[in-house]
């Protein structure tokens, strides 16, 4: 029966001094390896005396870091008529105290002012004192005027007069003092306001659904269709796919199932003849009328 060694056996002396040679240079380079990652590099040895010194210094640079940049508050201006169960919860506002406000709301009534809210929900004064900074009341037209083209309408509300903008005639400018609605925002909705050839209604603004709701509602506030514009519109029975797909209340797979259905059965008639068409967003049929000719 053959050991495992006799291979090695079969070697002269020299080549198996050679072959023990081999291996203990091979186990020398591991060994020296392993002892130059793990101890060389990661030892003290190479950190220097500057490095050191600012380490020693992290604790008070960390604790100053925080110092210099405090906590922004992230309550945005409300109508304080409109608060949802997590709104009020993230303000503070228990659901005894919302529950008195949206039954006072139920009833046809608004607040109008922070005391008013303090009495319809009975919080303390503290939150008040909190909250009232933010609140955006409600507000009445009180009259129109032109300036510079621009067509404007003065309201008042308990606590300052307010200039409302007609949005077709909205600058960036204009838009960007909005709380929330900065200069990627702006551009979107002009741009969209370009695409259109105008707004037609306020209610369009909740097609931006990457624009925070909040800021929504003040744009609704400052801002209202005073003239109907003279709207681009797209002639549903000639229109190609590449412009029926760039109208943004159609997507390709619209665009692409109208053209089949009209080349199938024929025009369109009226809008009433787009709500057969499965996808069609009938939600919205009376603003994409204003949009569309036949």
């Amino acid at each position: 029966m053959k050991k495992p060694y006799d291979f090695f056996l079969r070697f002269t002396k020299q080549q198996q001094k050679g072959v023990v040679a081999l291996l203990v240079l091979m186990l020398v380079i591991q060994l020296g390896y392993y002892i130059y990652v793990s101890v060389l590099f990661t030892g003290d040895k190479f950190i220097s005396q500057q490095e050191k010194e600012w380490l020693s210094h992290q604790a008070e640079i960390d604790r100053l870091q925080s110092l210099k940049s405090p906590k922004r508050d992230t309550i945005f201006p409300f109508n304080p008529n409109y608060i949802s169960d997590y709104k009020a919860y993230v303000l503070g506002i228990n659901l005894q105290q919302l529950k008195k406000l949206n039954e006072y709301r139920q009833s046809g009534a608004f607040v109008n002012s922070a005391q008013e809210f303090q009495n319809v929900t009975g919080v303390h004064d503290t939150l008040l004192v909190k909250l009232s900074p933010y609140f955006r009341f409600p507000v009445k037209p009180i009259s129109k005027q032109s300036v510079s083209g621009q067509d404007i309408v003065s309201v008042t509300s308990n606590k300052e007069e307010i200039t409302i903008i007609d949005i077709n005639k909205a600058t960036r400018e204009d838009l960007i003092k909005v709380y929330g609605i900065g200069d990627f925002y702006s551009k979107l909705i002009i741009e969209r306001r370009e695409q259109l050839g105008g707004y037609v209604s306020m209610e369009q603004m909740d097609d931006f659904s990457q624009i925070p709701q909040q800021a929504i509602i003040l744009l609704k506030e400052r801002f209202q269709v005073i003239e109907i514009p003279q709207t681009l519109k797209i002639n549903v029975n000639n229109a190609s796919l590449n412009q029926l797909s760039r109208f943004p209340y159609f997507d390709k797979e619209l665009a692409r199932a109208i053209i089949t259905y009209r080349s199938m059965l024929g025009k369109f008639v009226k809008i009433e003849d787009l709500l057969k068409i499965n996808g069609f967003p009938a939600q919205k049929e009376k603003i994409i009328a204003l949009y569309l000719e036949f």
